[in-house]
């Protein structure tokens, strides 16, 4: 599919973002075939595959997994796209890519609302920040959640000063008050609440309760299904023990992350988990589909996608649902 201009210049600007620092691998021990996994240092990135460490469930498939930490999703899409990359966790703003055709969603993750619009001090509506300054990382939730904040409130982007940086830059502009506002998500969010305590939040995913979020896990447009099915069976065993003991999941994602239990817990209270056996479930009666084919249609109106892709043509779900039956 031919992107437009907008989506083209996106996914220039996070193709010129760094890679962050090559995370922890799993058990060198294996001896089968190495994954080169992407995560971003969050709940929603790190759980299942802290989970599946501990576990012992990638050694079951045969695989032993290189672990590698990234700033947003759309980064670990052009990681897959240039063979650097063999799996990668997005969030729901980032979903665009594999609807435009840059890769395969193998496994929902997680219903998610940890994107806001935040506001400097004094700023209490998305209407404040008319005409002022607000950082987003392209192509993010963060720039989603922006995005369906100001159609909320019948304005646009042309009616704010849309400064595009990567997500440690806004937290750090925000920080500094070179910007007035920004998409961002949670933890950073917390980040940034540790030096500037009385921003507001002045928009939330959490408000739109007609749309839902997935946060999923992708793998190349053209990938092994083989390969896909092994970790998709690792994904799903990790996600029902993540439902079935969610206080020791936050303790692993902790312990991945090397970050305060305090923090991760509180991330981890913007995600709605879900077993495999409603996935599954989800996915069959086309619960599954309609999220994406929703996220789909807001992409074609902020203009990252020409026209509507239908969820099926980029979500493997015949795959995933196989995977749990075997």
């Amino acid at each position: 599919m031919r992107l437009p201009q907008r989506a083209l210049t996106a996914a220039a600007a996070v193709s010129a973002l760094a890679l962050s620092v090559t995370g922890c691998s799993g058990d060198s021990s294996s001896d089968g075939a190495t994954v080169r996994f992407g995560y971003i240092s969050d709940y929603n990135g790190a759980s299942l595959l802290a989970i599946a460490d501990e576990r012992g469930l990638w050694k079951e498939e045969g695989l032993n997994p290189d672990y590698k930490t990234f700033t947003n999703g759309p980064l670990q899409i052009q990681a897959l796209g240039s063979g650097n990359l063999d799996f990668g966790y997005i969030g729901p703003g980032a979903m665009w890519l594999p609807a435009s055709g840059k890769a395969k969603v193998v496994a929902v993750n997680t219903l998610a609302r940890a994107d806001r619009v935040i506001a400097q001090p004094g700023i209490t509506s998305i209407e404040g920040l008319k005409g002022k300054k607000v950082g987003v990382p392209e192509g993010t939730s963060g720039a989603m959640a922006l995005d369906l904040a100001l159609q909320k409130a019948g304005m646009s982007e042309k009616d704010i000063e849309k400064v595009p940086m990567d997500p440690s830059t806004v937290v750090s502009a925000f920080v500094s008050g070179q910007i007035d506002g920004a998409g961002l998500w949670y933890p950073l969010i917390d980040t940034i609440k540790t030096k500037t305590p009385k921003l507001n939040e002045v928009a939330s995913t959490a408000d739109f309760e007609d749309r839902a979020f997935p946060t999923a896990f992708v793998a190349p447009a053209k990938s092994d299904e083989k390969l896909n099915t092994k970790v998709v069976k690792v994904l799903q065993k990790a996600n029902d023990w993540r439902a079935a003991h969610p206080d020791e999941a936050i303790d692993a994602a902790a312990s991945l992350l090397k970050t305060d239990r305090a923090k991760v817990a509180a991330d981890a209270a913007n995600v709605e988990t879900l077993s495999t056996a409603d996935l599954v479930a989800r996915t069959e009666d086309g619960t599954v589909d309609g999220w994406l084919d929703g996220l789909g249609e807001f992409f074609v109106d902020t203009g990252q996608l020409e026209k509507a892709t239908a969820a099926g043509t980029y979500y493997e779900g015949d795959l995933y649902t196989k995977a749990y039956k075997k």
